[in-house]
């Protein structure tokens, strides 16, 4: 019987959650006010207005009604309006759920310059949600929102470059991305960085600096970075061998479950019946 190794996570971010009021300033007032600013055409107080009633806040939550909303300042070019809608379309929240609809919001905001929107229309192409699936489209459009600091695109665009889609394969370009995200408290994007440190691929091998990567990335309760430690442990890489240790990384990645989750009872297993 034999250990298994630790392998590189490839999954894309899931469409982002309804935004928040970000770079916006709320109407001052209650929700009456913000209601007849709404009912009297201002853009910005029916985007808030749709956000209470998706957050039920100030008002009994209700999506279909945020929805109404939400289209009402849509309509006038507002664009979180329109980056919202697509998630509500993408998800099925007050509207029924329609991606090519979802695609259609998201690309009226990006249009805009909206970062959440890029990064959604990134991975609407990357999974064929809406429109042909298409990697190049998805890491440009990920490009984009990276460029402007979104944590979930410079992960996606990191794993591009990683495995080559839609982009020449760049193991120093995709280190660079996932460092971007990282810094921004990306478990999983720490974790890939400290794969690609333990391979020495696009940075110098270093086990050290992997295992400091996955402790980060562990920290959030990232699967990967749990086995890998365990792994980095039984072999002593980087770090003086302890076989107690390894065990108790690999408990926590087996309480995950999953494919993942058994090999690292596999592992347990293999260690502990060595020992009788």
């Amino acid at each position: 019987m034999t250990i298994h190794p630790g392998r590189t996570m490839l999954r894309c971010g899931a469409i982002a959650a309804l935004l928040c009021l970000c770079a916006t300033a709320a109407h001052a007032g209650s929700t009456a006010d913000i209601r007849k600013a709404a009912g009297q055409g201002d853009a910005k107080a029916q985007y808030e207005l749709g956000l209470e009633y998706f957050r039920g806040q100030g008002v009994s939550q209700d999506y279909a009604e945020a929805a109404t909303w939400m289209r009402k300042a849509a309509d006038q070019g507002f664009a979180y309006a329109e980056s919202n809608l697509g998630v509500m379309y993408f998800n099925g929240m007050g509207v029924k759920q329609d991606h090519a609809e979802a695609v259609k919001w998201f690309t009226k905001a990006a249009a805009q310059g909206d970062a959440f929107a890029e990064s959604n229309l990134g991975i609407m192409y990357a999974n064929g949600l809406g429109v042909t699936k298409d990697h190049a489209k998805a890491a440009q459009w990920y490009r984009k929102a990276a460029r402007q600091g979104n944590a979930m695109s410079q992960y996606n665009l990191g794993v591009d470059y990683e495995h080559g889609l839609g982009v020449k394969q760049d193991y120093a370009e995709a280190a660079k991305w996932y460092m971007a995200a990282g810094k921004q408290g990306y478990a999983d994007a720490v974790y890939n960085l400290g794969v690609l440190y333990q391979s020495g691929r696009g940075v110098a091998q270093n086990d050290a600096q992997a295992f400091k990567l996955y402790l980060i990335a562990a920290g959030q309760g990232q699967v990967g970075a749990e086995f890998n430690l365990g792994g980095l442990y039984a072999t002593g890489s980087g770090i003086p061998q302890d076989t107690a240790k390894a065990i108790a990384w690999w408990k926590k990645a087996a309480a995950h479950g999953g494919e993942l989750g058994a090999k690292a009872q596999h592992n347990i297993d293999v260690v502990e019946h060595a020992r009788k």
